[in-house]
C-alpha cells in the first residue's frame, strides 16, 4: 500500500503531525490570551468575551492576596520593626516647626492683639514648652500605632482596593510571576501535538472515515491544554522514576518566583507611602484620630502647664477645649505631609521586598502551588474545552482543505 502512494500524498500525510502540532500550539495559546485579554468586554451580551482574570477582577483580586495576608506578612509583625524613637527623631524637625505654625495661628486665633505685642523671648517660652514634650508624645503615638495596627491596615482589604481599581496589575502578577509556566504551556501544545500527530496519521491512513480529522483535533486540543496544566504543577515535590527526578515546573521555580512576587507587591501594592497614606485616610482614619487626639491634648496641657503668663490669660475650660481642637485639626491636616520624613526610615526597617522574598521561598510545594493555580482553577476546564472545540474545528479544516 505504502508503494502506491505518490508524493503528493506523502506530503499530505506528513502534514497531519505538522497540522496537529500546530493545533496544539495554537489551542494552547489562545486559551492563555483569553484567560488574560480582552480587559474589557467585547461584544454584545451575553454574546462576546472577556479575559477569564478580568472578568472576575474582585474574586481573583482576593485569591492572588490570600497567600500574602495568611501565609506571608503579619503588619503587627512589620510594624513591630519601627523604633518609636528613631520616629521621634526623624520627624524632629518638621514638628518643631509645626509646633511654632500651630502655636501662632491658636494665639493670633484667641488673643490676637496680645500675641502681636508679645516679646519674643516669651514667645520663644511658650515654643519651646511644646517642644520639650513633642519626642516624648511622638514616641508614645508610634506605641499606640504599633500596638493597634491591626485596626489602622487592613491589609486585604488595602491589597484588593488598589487591585480592583487597576485590573492590568492582577494579570501583572500572574503573567510575571507565571511568565516560564505560560511559555512552556504555548510550546508543549506543539510538541505534543505533533507526537500526537503521528498516530492520528497511521490511523487516518488505514480508516478514512470524514471524522476521524476532527475527533484527533478534539482530542489533541483537549490533551495537550489538560497535559501542559499538570505537568506544571504536578508532581508537587521532587519524585524519582529511575534516573529521572521529576518535579512541577512551577514548584521548580519557586525561588525565581518569590523574587518576583515580593518585588511587585513592595513596589505597586504594599509601598510604604501607600501603607501610610492608606492609615491616614483609610478607614483605620477613624482610629487613628482617636490615638492621636489624646496625646495632642497632652501637648496643649503640657504647654498651657509651663507657659506661665500668656496661658494664664486664654485659661478656662471652654477655651482650652477650643484650642486643642483648633491643634488637634491642625496637626491632622500637617501629619501627611511631615510624616513623609519618616519614609526612609520606614521602608527600610520595614524591607517587605526581602520579607516576603523570604517567607515565600519557605513555603512548603503544596502551599506555593496555591499563588499561581487559581488563574487557572478559575475556568481550568473552559479553558480545556475551549482547546477541544478549536481543535475540533481545525480539524474539519484540515480534512476539507487537504482531503476533501
Amino acid at each position: 500500500m505504502l508503494a502506491e502512494l505518490t508524493k503528493t500524498d506523502i506530503l499530505l500525510y506528513i502534514s497531519i503531525p505538522i497540522t496537529s502540532g500546530l493545533v496544539g500550539w495554537f489551542t494552547n495559546y489562545l486559551a492563555l490570551k483569553m484567560t488574560f485579554y480582552p480587559i474589557e468586554f467585547i461584544g454584545i451580551r451575553p454574546i462576546g468575551w472577556q479575559g477569564i482574570i478580568p472578568s472576575k477582577t474582585k474574586k481573583m483580586a482576593e485569591k492572588s492576596v490570600d497567600l500574602l495576608t495568611v501565609k506571608l506578612l503579619r503588619m503587627e509583625e512589620q510594624f513591630a520593626k519601627i523604633d518609636p524613637h528613631k520616629v521621634a527623631e526623624e520627624m524632629r524637625a518638621s514638628l518643631m516647626e509645626i509646633s511654632v505654625k500651630l502655636t501662632d495661628e491658636v494665639m493670633d486665633a484667641q488673643i490676637p492683639d496680645l500675641w502681636h505685642r508679645t516679646p519674643k523671648a516669651i514667645k520663644q517660652g511658650v515654643y519651646e514648652a511644646a517642644e520639650e514634650i513633642l519626642p516624648e508624645v511622638v514616641e508614645e503615638m508610634m506605641i499606640d500605632i504599633k500596638t493597634h495596627i491591626n485596626e489602622l491596615i487592613d491589609l486585604k482589604r488595602l491589597s484588593v482596593g488598589i487591585l480592583m481599581k487597576d485590573k492590568t496589575l492582577v494579570n501583572e502578577i500572574f503573567l510575571k510571576c507565571g511568565k516560564e509556566e505560560f511559555k512552556f504551556i504555548e510550546r508543549s501544545g506543539f510538541y505534543f501535538g505533533f507526537l500526537f500527530g503521528f498516530s492520528q496519521m497511521v490511523i487516518f491512513y488505514f480508516f478514512k472515515p470524514w471524522w476521524i480529522l476532527p475527533l484527533f483535533g478534539l482530542i489533541v486540543g483537549y490533551i495537550t491544554n489538560w497535559l501542559a496544566i499538570k505537568l506544571i504543577f504536578e508532581p508537587r515535590r521532587p519524585k524519582k522514576y529511575g534516573p529521572l527526578v521529576l518535579q512541577g515546573l512551577f514548584q521548580k521555580r519557586q525561588q525565581e518566583v518569590a523574587k518576583e512576587y515580593s518585588e511587585i507587591i513592595s513596589s505597586r501594592i504594599l509601598t510604604t507611602e501607600g501603607l501610610f497614606e492608606y492609615m491616614l485616610r483609610g478607614p483605620g482614619s477613624v482610629k487613628l484620630a482617636e490615638l492621636l487626639k489624646i496625646h495632642i491634648e497632652k501637648v496643649v496641657d503640657h504647654t498651657a502647664g509651663v507657659s506661665g503668663t500668656i496661658m494664664k490669660m486664654i485659661s478656662g475650660e471652654e477655651r482650652m477645649k477650643v484650642i486643642k481642637n483648633i491643634v488637634f485639626f491642625r496637626f491632622m491636616q500637617e501629619l501627611p505631609i511631615s510624616i513623609r520624613q519618616v519614609f526612609g526610615y520606614a521602608e527600610e526597617s520595614l524591607d517587605l521586598k526581602n520579607n516576603l522574598r523570604t517567607k515565600m521561598s519557605a513555603l512548603s510545594p503544596e502551599e506555593f502551588e496555591g499563588f499561581l493555580r487559581p488563574a487557572f482553577q478559575e475556568d481550568e476546564i473552559t479553558l480545556i474545552l475551549v482547546g477541544a472545540v478549536l481543535g475540533c474545528m481545525a480539524g474539519f479544516a484540515q480534512y476539507f482543505i487537504l482531503f476533501g
